[in-house]
């Protein structure tokens, strides 16, 4: 083969190679659940993250979350935190697969998978026993 047509074929391999992320038809990812599903609240002020756990099988069991970006955040004259939210999250949990809604436009086919095999730690707000009392 001559440089030109080793080139082509090199190029013609490692675009073959390439495919695009999918998500599969198993994992799509349900709308977002009603409030009466939510067992927890968590602010991530790092990430500056508003976190909602649900869940779904009613077991008390996490095994969806959202994550809305904070836009401000103030102090009620109670002393509460008032958290401004967009009306969509960012990012949802669900499966062990984290999902990306850069359009925050809520569950319409349009997220991206973020990051596959993994589990929301809770315990990276939460430790395992607060007072001795389990989380």
């Amino acid at each position: 083969m001559n440089g030109l047509a080793l080139i082509a074929f090199a190029s013609w391999m490692v675009w073959t190679s390439v495919e695009a992320p999918t998500i599969p038809l198993s994992l799509t990812l349900p709308q977002e659940p009603d409030e009466a599903s939510r067992i927890d609240e968590i602010y991530d002020q790092e990430a500056r993250l508003f976190l909602s756990l649900y869940s779904l099988k009613g077991n008390g069991k996490v095994d969806y979350v959202t994550g809305r970006t904070v836009q401000e955040h103030i102090r009620s004259s109670y002393g509460n935190p008032v958290y401004f939210l967009p009306e969509h999250p960012l990012f949802y949990w669900w499966n062990h697969t984290m999902f990306n809604d850069p359009q925050l436009d809520g569950v319409n086919g349009n997220e991206q998978v973020y990051q596959e095999d993994t589990d929301f730690d809770i315990t990276r707000y939460k430790p395992c026993l607060f007072n001795g009392q389990p989380c």
